[in-house]
């Protein structure tokens, strides 16, 4: 007989009772626990009637108990009745409804109770419940198996899978038939490494099964690696209005993190999809469920396009035959087959204790009654039969049942039938039929959830601080090739690398030809500029000794010749075929024949300008004018390049002594012409300066030619023997003709006396003064010849004839 008490919540305040029980009488009594009404509103402890999760689950419990009490071989002539309680799916209601169960074990004083009569009252003893089949939610069975391991009540779930109930340290008397969420989670992290995902988010219902089961997931993932995680955000018992809006926010913020892990419950996952939809990111996330979700349609109804391609995981299950009408819309609960093995698992523990404690008895024998829990426990955790899906239920040591998932996909284009769809199973390692999974829009490519794309070739990946799924691609640059996924390195020094930079290979030598037309008018040039360079050499030694020699600062000219023919001598370094010694000697000799040059040459036009600048104030002679110190000087700028030449720094140091040597002669281009060298020097310096001016556009511009390599050496040497040429046709050859052709202009002309010398001065400048008056068109001799010049000599202020500078002059 079944007396059911379950009324609507609207009639409770009416009636002052609440739902409570159904009982049904029998020689041992199991108890369930099923939410058969949903939470309730403040105040109110239940809610609306769970027709799937509440109503099918229990009927199942009903169903079991019928086959089991009609089956001859299963626990013959006893029969087993149940006291069936609603949790209203609240854990602080279950556990009140719970102590129902343990009401028998508790002992009562009664002593001091006596009726009108007094005589003792008759109390009717509470039925003794053996063992408890439920409870669903993870946090209502954690609540109740704290109450019933201090009455050694044994208690089998059928839905509750959080990994926190296998610690048998806490709750030993409690076992399920469905595996716990470990497993789960190691499916789930499998499923997401099997589409190549590297980022995802979780999401958790607050409470015992969403957070611990995204806690399993997370602890996986790490120990697995490979796996990072973007957002994990954990939904609130009861939510604020807007809440699942920010939840959606927040997972865009990492918004490459397309993979949604979801552990809540139904109207969570409801909620969530129904702000995505607001939010308008149909098709954006892509939903991983637990067996929460499974294969459910309340959670998905009228939000089938947001939550299509979403995949979901729920142990494996058979359907149980009905008598049920075609036409009826009925589909059965996805957990119906579990609160029947639940059942069972009981029935046949208690099936094997009978045999072992009452052999041959037709009843309950003296040593199962009462039924011990502990024992039963024993018998509960050694159970091995074929369920109501054809697979095995047993337990392990922790009372978990083994991990069997089926996975499922919701699809909803392209299909004549949309909905769930099994695409592939679980079982210790996964199985995924992926040509089966279909996505938003009918696409069957799996849709990516990385943080960052793969690198192309020849790009080192730059790992972001503490998330190792991300990633910045860096190219290999220069002469680096890829050494692996994180690292470059250099090639060797006779390597180049390989187009893809995948690796280094031998580096091509590239090289002008000598009769090659690229190359035969340099070295025309570089071979006319040696023999010049050298005829002036040979020719100064030999007349080492005569005025013009010793006029033109010997000992510098000695080195500037030397640099001129460095610059000529480069040409040929340059158009030889590359080799460790050629390509030391290029870069040794390219800067520093220059450098020499332009260091003589900077050092000249400075003695001038000093000395001529110290007569306007003084008649003592400037300091380091005086052959020796000229040298040193010189020395001392050529040994600044030479430490340049070990920072690849080596045009840039001629070209500023290139500029400073322009700017002294400049400023001395007012010296009179003939008494000096200083406007050859001018001219050579502006000469140079619009050579080299030339040679940037024509160098640079021709980066992107097929010939740029012949160009650009052609150009740089061309360049480079037309400024030695400048430098050696203005300051040298014409003193060399004069040595070989005039050489009657090439005698010590006798000295003449101060008082002369001012006077010639005086005249001459007077004429200068009257030619810039326009009053003489005679040309100006300037002082003396330079071979006669020595001593001290007497010049006249151009602008003031009677001003009188004395001026100390030595021997140049």
């Amino acid at each position: 007989m079944i007396n059911s008490y379950f009324t609507p919540p609207e009639s409770w305040a009416q009636q002052g009772t609440q739902p409570h029980s159904i009982k049904i009488e029998g020689d041992i009594t199991l108890g369930g626990l099923f939410p058969v009404h949903s939470r309730g509103p403040a105040g109110v402890p239940c809610g609306e009637i769970k027709r799937e999760k509440g109503i099918h689950r229990m009927e199942a419990m009903l169903y079991a108990l019928d086959q089991i009490n009609s089956d001859p071989d299963l626990l013959p002539n006893i029969t087993l009745g149940a006291m069936v309680l609603d949790t209203c799916s609240r854990d602080t209601y279950a556990l009140e409804q719970s102590l129902t169960f343990v009401q028998a074990l508790i002992q009562k004083d009664n002593s001091d109770v006596r009726c009108s009569n007094n005589e003792p009252p008759i109390i009717p003893k509470p039925e003794r419940v053996v063992g408890v089949i439920g409870a669903s939610g993870s946090s209502v069975s954690i609540m109740v198996a704290n109450v019933l391991r201090l009455f050694a009540i044994p208690q089998i779930s059928y839905a509750s899978t959080a990994p926190e109930l296998s610690d048998k340290s806490r709750y030993e008397f409690f076992s399920r038939v469905v595996p716990p969420d470990s497993y789960q989670a190691q499916a789930m992290v499998d499923i997401v490494k099997a589409m190549g995902w590297n980022y995802v988010s979780t999401l958790a219902s607050e409470g015992n099964y969403g957070e611990s089961g995204v806690d399993a997931f997370l602890q996986i993932s790490r120990e697995a690696g490979g796996l990072c995680i973007g957002q994990s955000i954990k939904i609130p018992r009861e939510p604020k209005p807007g809440g699942f809006d920010k939840i959606i926010k927040r997972l865009m913020e990492t918004s490459n993190a397309r993979g949604v892990i979801i552990f809540a419950n139904e109207d969570d996952i409801r909620r969530v999809l129904e702000a995505a939809k607001r939010a308008n990111l149909t098709g954006h996330f892509l939903f991983v469920g637990s067996d929460s979700w499974g294969a459910k349609s309340s959670p998905i109804l009228d939000q089938e396009d947001v939550a299509e391609g979403a995949v979901t995981i729920l142990p494996k299950r058979a359907s149980i035959d009905e008598k049920i009408a075609q036409e009826s819309q009925y589909e059965q609960e996805g957990k119906v087959q579990f609160v029947i093995d639940a059942v069972y698992a009981m029935a046949h523990a208690l099936h094997s204790m009978h045999l072992d404690l009452c052999p041959g008895s037709m009843g309950i024998c003296e040593k199962m009654d009462p039924v011990e829990g502990s024992q039963l426990l024993h018998y509960i955790r050694s159970v091995n039969f074929n369920g109501s899906a054809g697979t095995g239920v047993m337990f392990n040591e922790n009372g978990d049942a083994p991990g069997r998932y089926d996975i499922f996909q919701f699809q909803l284009s392209n299909t004549t039938n949309p909905g769930y769809r099994c695409i592939g199973q679980w079982t210790n390692n996964l199985r995924l039929n992926a040509e089966e999974m279909q996505w938003s829009g009918g696409d069957r490519a799996v849709p990516d959830s990385v943080c960052s794309f793969p690198c192309e070739l020849g790009e080192r990946k730059k790992m972001v601080k503490g998330v190792p799924c991300c990633w910045h691609c860096e190219l290999c640059d220069g002469y680096q090739y890829q050494l692996d996924e994180l690292n470059c390195d250099m090639c060797p020094f006779d390597m180049r690398p390989m187009p893809n930079r995948t690796g280094c290979r031998s580096t091509p030598i590239i090289k002008l030809e000598w009769s090659s037309p690229w190359a035969i008018i340099p070295v025309f040039l570089a071979v006319l500029g040696i023999l010049a360079t050298s005829g002036c050499i040979i020719t100064f030694i030999r007349f080492n000794d005569t005025p013009i020699v010793r006029a033109s600062g010997r000992e510098l000219s000695y080195v500037l010749l030397t640099g001129i023919f460095l610059i000529y001598l480069i040409t040929f370094l340059m158009i030889a075929e590359p080799s460790a010694p050629v390509c030391a000697f290029r870069r040794l000799l390219l800067g520093l024949g220059m450098c020499i040059t332009y260091s003589a040459m900077l050092t000249k036009t400075n003695r001038i300008y000093r000395i001529f600048e110290q007569g306007k104030k003084a008649v003592t002679p400037p300091p380091f004018i005086s052959p020796t110190s000229q040298l040193i000087i010189t020395f001392i700028l050529i040994g600044v390049q030479v430490s340049e030449l070990l920072k690849w720094c080596l045009e840039c140091y001629s070209i500023v002594l290139m500029v400073t040597c322009t700017v002294y002669a400049i400023k001395s281009r007012g010296v009179p012409e003939t008494f000096n060298e200083a406007k050859p020097i001018g001219f050579t310096m502006y000469t140079t300066c619009i050579i080299w001016l030339a040679f940037v556009p024509i160098f640079f511009g021709t980066a992107q030619s097929t010939e740029k390599m012949f160009i650009q050496t052609t150009t740089l040497t061309v360049s480079m023997s037309l400024s030695a040429t400048v430098s050696l046709g203005m300051l040298y050859i014409p003193k060399v003709y004069v040595i070989i052709f005039q050489p009657e202009q090439n005698v010590q002309k006798r000295k003449r006396s101060s008082k002369a010398v001012a006077s010639t001065v005086t005249s001459q400048l007077s004429q200068k003064d009257d030619k810039q008056n326009g009053e003489s068109k005679s040309s100006l001799c300037c002082l003396l010849d330079l071979s006669a010049l020595h001593g001290l000599c007497v010049c006249v202020d151009y602008m003031n004839v009677s001003t009188v500078l004395f001026v100390w002059v030595s021997q140049l």
